[in-house]
C-alpha cells in the first residue's frame, strides 16, 4: 500500500488543539457502529460517532437486512419452530468453519434470544410469517426463512433444520434503498440520537492517537483535505467495514475474490484493519470471504449443477452462499445449471425477489441429453452419464449422491436447456481484526490494545469460512453491543 506511512499513530503530546471530544469515538455508522453507539450512550458515555459518508447507513442500510438469530426466540416459536441454543451452536460451528472462534460461536449462540429481544426493544419490526422456498430473500416482508442452507445436506444431517434468518418488516420493499437493511437501521440510528449521541459526517478516519503510555487516545480524520483530530477519553470503536473495495488487500489476502467485490460499499477500503496495524493488531482468517452465485436458487433447485467436467458437485437446494463458494474456490469459477423444460417454467411460475435469471434465455438447448453435451462441448458420455445416474434415483424420489432433499428431486426430461453460471460469482471478506469477547482489539501479543475496540467487518468474528445470510448484520449488531459497553467502562 503505498501510503502505509499515513496510517501510523500519530502522539496526543503533538496535538495543540482537540476539533471534537467525547468518552467514547465510533468510526463509521452501520450496524456496528450504532449498535456500539447505543450501548456506550446507555452506560452512561457522552458518545460520538464519525461517519465518512454524508449520512448514516452503511453497508446494512443497503442490504437485505437479514440478521441471523436463533436459539428458541419469539419469532421462531411464533411461526411453529423449535431451536435452541445448543442446536444452533452445531450447525455454526460445521457450518462456518473450519477454524472458527469456538467461544465466539458459543457466546452468540448463548446470547441470540437476547439480542433478537434487544432489537426489537430499539424498534426493528419482524412480521410473523415464514417464507420457505429456495431464494435469497422472501419476495416481500416475511419475517423469517432458512438463510443458510440449514435444511439441506449435509448441515440438515448435522443440527436439527431452524430457519434462523430474519428480515424486519418493510413497507413498499425496494431492496437496495428502503428494504430491510434500512428497516433495521433507522430504528436504530433514532435510538441512538434519543440517547444524546452525536453524530459528525463526511469523516474519513486517516490514523489512530496514541498518548504516552500507549492507550488508543482518539483519532485523525480527514475532512475536505482538512485533518481534524478527535479525542476519546475513554475509547474508540472501529466500525469501518470490511477490506472488499481494497485491491491490494484483495489481492494480498484473498487473491480470487480480486475484481469480484459485491454486497459491500466501496469506503470498505480496510482502512480500520490497517490503522489498528499500525499498533501491532493481530488478524484472523483474512482469506475467508462470502461468495454469492447469480443464479436463480427456484431454477437452480429444480435442476442439476454440473461444473466444466459435466459433474454434480452440490445438493441444489442448499444456501447460495455455499454454492458460491464451491463454484468459485474449488469449480474454478465454472458452472452449469441443467434443466428441463417442465422445471422451468415451474420456476417462472414462482414468486421470487431473485428473478432475472429466469427471464433469460439460456446458453444451449436441445431434444436430448446427447445432443446437449455435444452442444456444450463436454467429452462423449460424461453429461449423459451424470443425467443418468441422476434419473435412475430420482425415479424414486431420491438424491443418494449427494443429498438433495425429495420435495426436489424429479427426473431431468426432454427437451432441455442449460444456463452457463461461470463466472457469476462475487463476494465480500469476512477476516480482519482479531477481538475477544469484549470486542476488544488484540496485539500480536495477545493482549488487549488499551483503548482499543471493534465490531462488524473489518474483525474477524462468527464466520471462518462458511456464512449464512444475516451473519454480518448479526456479528456486527452482536458484538457490536459489546464494543459500546465495554468502551463506556474503559
Amino acid at each position: 500500500m503505498s501510503d502505509v506511512g499515513s496510517v501510523r499513530p500519530e502522539h496526543a503530546a503533538a496535538i495543540a488543539e482537540w476539533d471534537y471530544e467525547a468518552d467514547v469515538v465510533v468510526v463509521g455508522y452501520g450496524v456496528a457502529g450504532a449498535s456500539a453507539a447505543i450501548e456506550a450512550a446507555r452506560a452512561g458515555a457522552d458518545v460520538l460517532v464519525l461517519e465518512r459518508t454524508g449520512g448514516w447507513g452503511g453497508a446494512a442500510a443497503l442490504s437485505g437486512g437479514f440478521i441471523y438469530l436463533g436459539g428458541g426466540m419469539a419469532l421462531q416459536k411464533a411461526l411453529g419452530f423449535e431451536d435452541t441454543p445448543e442446536n444452533m451452536e452445531k450447525y455454526m460451528t460445521a457450518a462456518f468453519g473450519p477454524g472458527v472462534d469456538e467461544s465466539k460461536v458459543h457466546d452468540y449462540c448463548q446470547g441470540s434470544v437476547e439480542h433478537f429481544d434487544w432489537l426489537v426493544a430499539q424498534g426493528v419490526p419482524f412480521k410473523e410469517e415464514f417464507w420457505g422456498e429456495p431464494g435469497w430473500e422472501p419476495p416481500t416482508d416475511q419475517g423469517l426463512m432458512y438463510s443458510g442452507g440449514e435444511n439441506a445436506a449435509p448441515y440438515n444431517t448435522i443440527a436439527t433444520p431452524a430457519p434462523r434468518g430474519h428480515l424486519p418488516q418493510m413497507a413498499n420493499k425496494r431492496t437496495g434503498e428502503k428494504g430491510g437493511g434500512f428497516m433495521l437501521m433507522k430504528p436504530l440510528t433514532d435510538m441512538a440520537e434519543s440517547l444524546g449521541v452525536r453524530a459528525e459526517y463526511d469523516l474519513r478516519l486517516r490514523r489512530l492517537i496514541t498518548d504516552d503510555a500507549g492507550r488508543v487516545a482518539g483519532v485523525v480524520a480527514r475532512r475536505y483535505g482538512k485533518d481534524v483530530h478527535v479525542r476519546a477519553r475513554r475509547g474508540v470503536v472501529l466500525a469501518t467495514g470490511s477490506f472488499a473495495f481494497n485491491e491490494q488487500m484483495v489481492k494480498t489476502y484473498v487473491p480470487v475474490l480480486t475484481d469480484k467485490a459485491a454486497s459491500a460499499v466501496e469506503e470498505h477500503d480496510g482502512i480500520g484493519i490497517r490503522v489498528a496495524q499500525a499498533l501491532g493488531a493481530d488478524l484472523a482468517h483474512m482469506d475467508a470471504i462470502e461468495v454469492a452465485l447469480f443464479a436463480d436458487p427456484q431454477m437452480v433447485a429444480r435442476g442439476i449443477f454440473v461444473n466444466a467436467r459435466g459433474q454434480r458437485f452440490l445438493a441444489e437446494d442448499t444456501y447460495g452462499g455455499f454454492m458460491g463458494q464451491e463454484v468459485l474456490m474449488r469449480q474454478n469459477n465454472q458452472a452449469f445449471l441443467i434443466i428441463d423444460e417442465i422445471a422451468l417454467e415451474e420456476a417462472r411460475n414462482t414468486r421470487s425477489s431473485t428473478a432475472g435469471m429466469r427471464n433469460e434465455p439460456p446458453a444451449w438447448v436441445a431434444e436430448s441429453v446427447e445432443e446437449l453435451e455435444s452442444e456444450m462441448g463436454f467429452p462423449t458420455g460424461v453429461l449423459q452419464a451424470t443425467v443418468d445416474v441422476y434419473n435412475r434415483h430420482a425415479k424414486e424420489g431420491v438424491d443418494p449422491v449427494l443429498g438433495k432433499k425429495p420435495e426436489w428431486v424429479k427426473p431431468i426430461g426432454t427437451p432441455l436447456a442449460a444456463y452457463d453460471s461461470s463466472n457469476r460469482t462475487g463476494g465480500f471478506t469476512l477476516g480482519g481484526l482479531k477481538t475477544d469477547l469484549d470486542s476488544r482489539v488484540l496485539h500480536v501479543s495477545g493482549d488487549p490494545i488499551p483503548g482499543l475496540f471493534a465490531a462488524g467487518r473489518c474483525t474477524s468474528g462468527i464466520c471462518a469460512g462458511g456464512y449464512a445470510s444475516g451473519a454480518s448484520l448479526g456479528d456486527g449488531s452482536f458484538f457490536g453491543r459489546r464494543a459500546g459497553r465495554a468502551a463506556a467502562k474503559s
